[in-house]
């Protein structure tokens, strides 16, 4: 059945395209903001369909699952009965793929496209389809395997049969159909992002930089923050450098045109020390960074802009690895005029970096920080911006604050860290361990990301984690080796339960943030 879109023209002039009865005022304000496409299918049987998905993503896709209570939210599932979408997105973005059978499919595909490689930005929107019918969502086996065959590698489709029963023959014929069907990924146009307008208004900003053994860097960063178009109105160090390798004049060196705060940190922990800061800032907009990285002087203007031009509450800004960490911002604009445009993409963000990002500070102080249950392990940063996203805010990325990341041999809080692939007498306690510490068997995965799995998705999820993580233990290395891993795996199981307890542990803890 082809789709037959109406036009709904905006008070500016835009062209919407939609099916359905959608609530035309609301329209006029949700035209203004960050959102491509808008629907309401949460309450049209759209709520989670298509969890085969989670044979590909695992647990690592923010919007694997649809979030709870919110009146508006980020989500990919939409219903080809009741949307609404700009004109010129679906132009460039060619609609609907009329090669699966199902329109359902076809919107599900839409959507997933946009979200994951095409800069789109899909939003469900509490009641904007008042009037719609309740739907029964039906994914053929054929376009399920078409779906993989268009997005993913043929292994994730051979993973999903093993999961679903590699005795069935029928998603054997299926898979052969969708290879027959589609003989290679064809690469579509990205969405291109908005001309930033200018700052409006006087937006007090405050800078973030957690530190460690890494004082020479941190005074590199702060040059190049002294040299912002806009300059920020405070910046907040926290250093967790020992007194005896510190020196604490170092900052006080030279003056600088913003509120320079330094706290020794005395706690332990990354996530402690963002907290630490969080409660003195004062601006509108709070950026976090890592201290060894490089800023070009509309790194700030280019966060603020961004994020008011597209009137959303957090962004991630574009985060570029140096080749070596004596790199400068020469080699930056190097690197960008290398990139020619490639990772211009502004749509909704895939992860959150506490090495760049920016967030109104009213949302940061909702979530009351970060999670210090991380500390001491990795993971912290996707927690974060998840969890802003449950909160109803959209996270995008932003290509056009750009950071050099310099990655120095020493220093910085994973110095705590490499304690975790030491056992027996010589390891320290990390601070996840709480009162029971690691002993003979080390715990893999990290327990702190095994933790942000537990709180983040569903039991089920844990366990295809589980079996994608065996999965690529088993069969990613050497064909030579295989029968060593194979020996292994009873005690690789070992570890991932320790994982799970000691993550467990946390959970029973619940969210903390000091």
């Amino acid at each position: 059945m082809e789709l037959k879109l109406k036009e709904y023209k905006t008070k500016l002039g835009e062209i919407l395209l939609y099916s359905g009865i959608p609530d035309f005022e609301r329209l006029e304000d949700l035209s203004k903001g960050a959102g491509d496409i808008w629907h309401s299918s949460f309450e049209q049987g759209y709520k989670n369909a298509f969890p085969e998905l989670v044979y590909q993503t695992a647990v690592f896709f923010w919007y694997l699952n649809d979030f709870d209570d919110l009146d508006q939210c980020v989500s990919w599932r939409i219903n080809p009965n009741a949307f609404v979408v700009r004109k010129s997105v679906w132009e460039i973005t060619k609609g609907f793929d009329s090669d699966y059978e199902n329109c359902q499919m076809q919107a599900l595909d839409f959507g997933f496209q946009c979200i994951r490689f095409l800069g789109g930005v899909p939003l469900y929107v509490k009641n904007l389809f008042p009037i719609a019918e309740k739907e029964n969502v039906l994914i053929s086996k054929k376009d399920r395997h078409l779906f993989f065959r268009k997005n993913y590698k043929t292994s994730h489709a051979v993973f999903m049969i093993y999961r679903l029963g590699f005795w069935k023959i029928s998603e054997w014929k299926s898979l052969f159909y969708a290879k027959n069907k589609c003989k290679k990924q064809i690469s579509k146009t990205i969405i291109p992002p908005r001309k930033l307008l200018e700052i409006q208004g006087n937006p007090t900003l405050s800078y973030i930089i957690p530190t460690m053994f890494r004082q020479e860097y941190t005074l590199q960063l702060l040059d190049d923050l002294a040299n912002q178009n806009y300059k920020p109105t405070q910046v907040l160090i926290v250093d967790a450098t020992p007194e005896k390798y510190r020196d604490e004049t170092v900052y006080q060196q030279r003056y600088y045109p913003f509120e320079l705060k330094v706290i020794w940190q005395e706690s332990k922990g990354s996530c402690r020390a963002r907290n630490e800061a969080i409660t003195l800032c004062a601006g509108d907009y709070i950026v976090f960074g890592d201290d060894d990285i490089r800023i070009a002087a509309d790194f700030i203007e280019n966060h603020i802009r961004f994020l008011q031009t597209y009137d959303v509450g957090a962004c991630n800004g574009l985060d570029i690895r140096a080749d070596h960490h004596k790199q400068d911002l020469k080699d930056l604009e190097n690197k960008l005029m290398q990139l020619n445009g490639r990772q211009i993409i502004a749509g909704t963000a895939q992860m959150f970096s506490n090495a760049n990002s920016c967030v109104k500070k009213e949302f940061v102080d909702k979530l009351v920080g970060n999670d210090i249950n991380f500390d001491g392990g990795y993971g912290e940063d996707s927690d974060f911006g998840m969890s802003l996203s449950k909160i109803g805010v959209t996270v995008l990325a932003n290509p056009f604050s750009v950071n050099l990341h310099l990655k120095p041999p020493s220093g910085g809080y994973r110095f705590w860290d490499k304690q975790t692939k030491i056992v027996g007498k010589r390891r320290k306690s990390q601070p996840w361990e709480l009162d029971t510490p690691v002993k003979l068997v080390r715990p893999v995965p990290s327990p702190t990301i095994m933790y942000g799995i537990i709180k983040q998705f569903t039991p089920q999820q844990l366990i295809e984690y589980k079996h994608k993580h065996f999965t690529y233990y088993l069969f990613r290395g050497s064909k030579l080796s295989l029968i060593y891993r194979l020996l292994r795996l009873p005690y690789k199981n070992i570890q991932f339960k320790k994982s799970v307890f000691y993550a467990q542990k946390l959970i029973n803890l619940g969210v903390r943030n000091k």
